[in-house]
């Protein structure tokens, strides 16, 4: 009796996981850049220190 793992090789690739990590690397980007912008028109102004402060942190967290 086969494992069924024979066949595995036959069939087609499917692009499917790495179309979502690539999407998610995207929103990822995207967010990050929304937060850049939202930072430039905060009041009171954010520091320097204070922006690449909170761009770590939302990079670590997502």
């Amino acid at each position: 009796m086969s494992d069924g793992n024979f066949n595995r090789a036959l069939l087609p690739s499917t692009p499917y996981r790495s179309g979502v990590k690539m999407g998610y690397q995207q929103a990822k980007a995207k967010a990050i850049s929304v937060l850049r912008l939202a930072m430039e028109e905060a009041k009171p102004p954010l520091t320097a220190e204070q922006k690449e402060a909170l761009i770590r942190r939302i990079q670590k967290e997502v």
